[in-house]
C-alpha cells in the first residue's frame, strides 16, 4: 500500500482518487474549490473521509498547503489540474522540493508532453492517446505505435 497525493479532484483527479482508495491505498486529495469534494462522494457508500480519504483545501503552488495535504510522506504524486503549467511546477516541486519517488503529471499539449518526458517525468497526454485514437479508427498507416 501506498500514500499518493493527487492534486486536482475534477473528472480525472476524482476517479483515479477513488479507484486508488479502493485498491487499498492511502490518498490525499489536495484542491483549491471546496465543491470539488462532491466529486469525491458521488456514487460512494460513505463520504469520501468515511471511506478512509483525506481532502484539503489549498492551492498546491503554496508550500503549506503541499505539506498539509501530506506530500512529505507521498510515494506517489499525481498532477491533475486542468493547467499544463500548474502541473508541471507542481510536479517539478514535488520531484524537487520533496523528493517524492514518482510524479505522474498530466500534460494536454503533446510537444511540451514529449518535452518534459525526454527530462525524466511520467507524463500522461490525453491528447496524444485521442490523436492516437483517432487514427487507429481512420485506419492511418502507423497509427498503432
Amino acid at each position: 500500500m501506498s500514500f499518493v497525493l493527487i492534486v486536482g479532484s475534477g473528472r480525472v483527479g476524482s476517479i483515479v482518487a477513488r479507484d486508488l482508495l479502493a485498491a487499498g491505498h492511502e490518498v490525499s486529495v489536495l484542491d483549491g474549490d471546496p465543491l470539488s469534494h462532491e466529486r469525491l462522494d458521488a456514487g460512494q457508500e460513505s463520504t469520501w473521509e468515511g471511506a478512509g480519504g483525506r481532502f484539503t483545501i489549498g492551492q498546491a503552488i503554496e508550500r503549506d498547503a503541499l505539506v498539509e495535504a501530506g506530500i512529505e510522506r507521498a510515494d506517489v504524486f499525481i498532477a491533475a489540474t486542468n493547467g499544463d503549467n500548474t502541473n508541471l511546477t507542481i510536479a517539478q516541486i514535488a520531484q524537487k522540493m520533496f523528493n517524492v519517488p514518482r510524479v505522474l503529471v498530466r500534460v494536454m499539449d503533446p510537444a511540451r508532453a514529449e518535452w518534459y518526458g525526454s527530462q525524466g517525468m511520467e507524463i500522461i497526454c490525453p491528447t496524444s492517446y485521442a490523436v492516437t485514437m483517432f487514427e487507429t479508427a481512420l485506419g492511418l498507416p502507423g497509427a498503432d505505435g
